[in-house]
């Protein structure tokens, strides 16, 4: 009985941490991605191009120099104090430290010493200060990634979410102010650009700080308790000990990293398409390497919409996943099937309303968000990639749950090498429009790649008249809603009376709200979904249910 006890609050305590840590990665998330609203909006489309060009660039070696490492710490953190060998923990975090140190004063390197050679690969040199910008952020995330390996493996979520939030703020904090200082200098924009970039740096070195007060604290705990450094067989191991364990410990973690660190870069990776091709097709057309930064910024103007779409989804999939993963465990291949289907196809249903509900208002939401309409075309056809990223993070998600692990960063893998293929024909043709039209159809590979093996491992099946017709009657029905206010709008101007960024902020806010309500209605009568599908997933449904019975909808 005293067992059962405290099993349950184990497993108490790690719904709680795992909430902790799940609310701060969407704050920090949240944050991220809305900060390129003003980045855009006081600085211009030339730095957000810079900007949106070598970030992507510094995530994916970011990932490759620390993904992987702060998991398996994690998880022999978790073994080693299990069995009282707190020495051996400490041994996890002194040989993780220094291969992510050894990582990352290298890749710093490549950076810092690299830029002028990284920038003529991309294809413009505007883009080098920058990169030097944000290579000493790799100088002090490593450590911060292993600390937080290690707080989670004690399963303490408190660290890791505290500093991933201050992360965020700082970071943000000093791209706007340096934003600002140097604009008002009159600094140029690739210096600018350089100003934003740097806030990774500040960010990182604030996260570090909150990890180092953490570890400060635990370790002065553990020193009041008697613990120290002791091993578990209470005594202090020889250097020559210390290192005999050390060197395969090395290995271990090694092993354990890589896999993981070759799959969380498949989407980096399909990030990255774009900047080493698209500054060097615009330079093929003729454009100049500032007018060539100044369009990747009006094709990047539509990334934190769909970013955003993306992580109510990446939300989403934190209640989807252990409902398969349990019908998985205990063998129940017609629960696995009906609950894969039914996340799958209530992912289609939030994300298709919302990529066509973009796609249609692309104009209005332009101008509110970005000040002008510039690449409202694009906007709209970006929109699309909202829908297929989700039903690819879901379905990559289902498919780990499922247990297939591998599959989707090959299928992303395959998505790049799509994406930089069609970049090539089509940039040349049709421009950031191309561009546009080729993130869709990487990310429509990827999400046909991973429902198609999803198909293979549960048997869901995917109805045409589920999924398609009544859905897109749906769609539809929102889109002439939406087309038709937007016509008795333009019929009034002169009634209005509004400067136009207000105008558009209006018609956007309104149309946005009007689109949900003729949406939600049609899906809801067109029995698209059905009280009963909603009701298999407590998470999702505890709130929703009654809210939909209370306006009539079910």
């Amino acid at each position: 009985m005293k067992t059962d006890k405290v099993t349950e609050l184990r497993r108490g305590n790690i719904v709680k941490g795992a909430a902790i840590l799940g609310a701060a990665a969407l704050i920090s998330k949240l944050i991220g991605t809305l900060q390129k609203i003003p980045l855009q909006n006081v600085a211009g489309d030339t730095v957000f191009g810079i900007y949106n060009t070598v970030y992507p660039f510094y995530v994916l070696l970011l990932f490759i120099s620390t993904a992987g490492v702060p998991i398996a710490v994690s998880k022999m953190v978790t073994e080693r104090r299990a069995l009282g060998d707190r020495e051996g923990a400490l041994d996890v975090i002194r040989v993780s430290a220094a291969i992510l140190t050894i990582t990352g004063v290298l890749v710093f390197g490549m950076l810092y010493f690299g830029a002028d050679g990284i920038a003529l690969l991309i294809g413009n040199s505007q883009t080098a200060p920058a990169i030097r910008s944000v290579s000493f952020a790799l100088l002090l995330v490593p450590l911060m990634s292993v600390l937080r390996g290690y707080f989670q493996g004690l399963n303490d979520m408190v660290p890791t979410a505290v500093s991933q939030v201050a992360e965020q703020f700082i970071r943000v904090g000093t791209m706007v102010a340096l934003m600002f200082w140097f604009i008002h200098a009159g600094y140029g924009d690739a210096s600018i650009a350089a100003g934003a970039t740097f806030g990774s740096v500040t960010g990182g070195a604030a996260g570090l700080a909150v990890m180092l007060y953490y570890w400060h604290q635990h370790r002065r705990l553990d020193q009041l308790k008697g613990i120290g450094a002791w091993t578990v067989e209470g005594r202090r191991p020889l250097a020559a000990r210390a290192l005999g364990r050390r060197m395969p410990l090395a290995k271990q973690i090694l092993a354990y990293a890589i896999p993981i660190c070759l799959g969380s870069i498949a989407l980096p990776i399909l990030s990255i398409a774009d900047t080493f091709t698209l500054p060097r097709l615009f330079a093929m057309q003729g454009m100049s390497e500032l007018a060539a930064m100044d369009a990747f910024g009006v094709y990047n103007r539509g990334l934190p919409l769909t970013q955003l779409v993306a992580m109510l989804v990446s939300s989403v999939s934190v209640a989807v996943v252990p409902a398969i993963a349990a019908a998985k465990l205990i063998r129940d291949e017609a629960l696995v099937k009906d609950r894969a289907e039914t996340a799958l196809r209530l992912t289609w249903l939030v994300t298709l309303a919302a990529s066509v509900g973009l796609a249609v208002l692309a104009e209005p939401i332009n101008v509110m968000l970005y000040t002008n309409a510039a690449g409202s075309r694009t906007l709209a056809i970006l929109a699309f990639t909202a829908v297929f990223s989700s039903l690819n993070i879901i379905s990559g998600a289902l498919l780990q749950g499922a247990g297939n692990v591998k599959a989707p960063a090959v299928h992303l893998g395959l998505a790049a090498a799509a994406k930089i293929s069609l970049n090539i024909v089509l940039i040349p043709l049709w421009g950031i429009e191309g561009a546009a039209i080729a993130a869709v159809a990487a990310f429509a590979l990827a999400a046909a790649l991973n429902l198609r093996a999803l198909a293979k491992h549960t048997g869901a099946r995917f109805s045409p008249r589920r999924y398609l017709l009544r859905p897109g009657a749906a769609a539809l029905a929102m889109a002439a809603a939406l087309f038709a206010f937007r016509s008795t709008w333009n019929a009034f101007p002169a009634a209005l009376a509004m400067p136009p960024r207000l105008e558009m902020t209006a018609l956007a806010l309104l149309s946005i709200a009007l689109g949900a309500l003729v949406y939600g209605a049609a899906v809801f009568g067109t029995r698209a979904v059905t009280e009963a599908e909603l009701a298999r997933f407590p998470a999702l449904s505890g709130k929703l249910l009654p809210l939909l019975r209370k306006l009539r909808l079910l």
